[in-house]
């Protein structure tokens, strides 16, 4: 089976045999690969009322279990963003009625982001909505290679956690 990888590879490879395109077998696909996911993300997404940076605050509060809370702080780390820019991304989802700012009991200083009922019902959704589209995308692949395909791009990852 042949894709348009292995068309831009073997013209390479006629240009300039000289070079090992190895990586770019890999990397070009990988590339592709996430153009495709990104556009299921989008959808998703979408559907749902919400885009992908909100997505990203709301699913870091999800997974942070009932009550679905967690410090400024800790959503940059969860989210890798500046605290500019989490700021920015809590006021509008607060605005919205999706996330609200309630006083840390254990700061009085601080304060907690907590997801509401909306905000939960909205990321249930588009989680949902993602996990269909990423099986569709791996649809061609049996159990056995999708644990394989994981487990290579954990190594590749590795350098970089």
């Amino acid at each position: 089976m042949r894709d348009e990888v292995d068309d831009l590879v073997e013209a390479w490879g006629r240009e300039r045999g000289d070079l090992d395109l190895a990586p770019v077998e890999v990397f070009s696909r990988i590339s592709r690969l996430a153009r495709h996911l990104d556009l299921a993300r989008r959808d998703a997404f979408t559907a749902h009322g919400i885009e992908s940076w909100e997505f990203d605050v709301l699913a870091a509060l999800r997974r942070a279990g009932q009550p679905y809370e967690l410090s400024p702080g800790r959503l940059l780390r969860e989210t890798l963003v500046t605290s500019g820019t989490m700021t920015n991304r809590v006021d509008r989802l607060t605005a919205r009625g999706l996330v609200e700012r309630l006083p840390d009991p254990r700061d009085r200083r601080g304060v907690l982001v907590r997801l509401t009922a909306e905000g939960k019902a909205a990321v249930d959704g588009a989680f949902e909505a993602l996990l269909a589209a990423e099986a569709d995308l791996l649809a061609d692949l049996s159990d056995k290679d999708r644990t394989q395909l994981a487990g290579l791009l954990r190594s590749l990852l590795a350098p970089f956690s």
